[in-house]
């Protein structure tokens, strides 16, 4: 696996980008560059599981299983991935998972002068390293766009 960095700064206070981020409203309008119907189920409280939702372009519901390891509010979100969700059905072994589960994705917020840097450290494998690249550029400046 390899771990991948994107970041951006977002003129706005870490308590504003950090909601933003994670509010399920506005959090569906960034993910958006993702899949056009993300969404997420769960919490983002430490310990929490939460699944990483949207459709397939058949209309089936599918996405990631995964837990919040750390929130420290406008600071930091840490988030362990290990299965799937094939509609109802979490996958949490075999060849669907194996490559990419124990990932994780954290979130980095650090403010100064009013100016909020995101970075955003994530696990990927090399099968999805280019959409990575193009795509969460996209998403940040999305965010950003929210934000401001």
């Amino acid at each position: 696996m390899k771990n991948q960095t994107y970041q951006i700064d977002i003129h706005a206070p870490a308590s504003v980008v950090f909601h933003k981020m994670l509010d399920k409203e506005t959090y569906k309008l960034w993910t958006s560059e993702f899949n056009p119907t993300s969404d997420y189920e769960g919490g983002w409280n430490k310990g929490d599981k939460i699944y990483f939702i949207g459709q397939n372009k058949d209309g089936k519901r599918e996405g990631m299983v995964a837990k919040i390891l750390e929130n420290i509010p406008n600071e930091f979100v840490s988030i362990y991935h290990y299965g799937i969700l094939d509609g109802d059905i979490e996958i949490t072994e075999g060849p669907a998972v194996e490559s990419w589960a124990g990932g994780t994705e954290n979130y980095h917020f650090k403010e100064h002068n009013g100016i909020t840097n995101v970075t955003v450290k994530v696990d990927t494998t090399e099968e999805y390293l280019s959409y990575f690249d193009e795509t969460w550029p996209k998403a940040l400046s999305r965010l950003k766009e929210i934000c401001e």
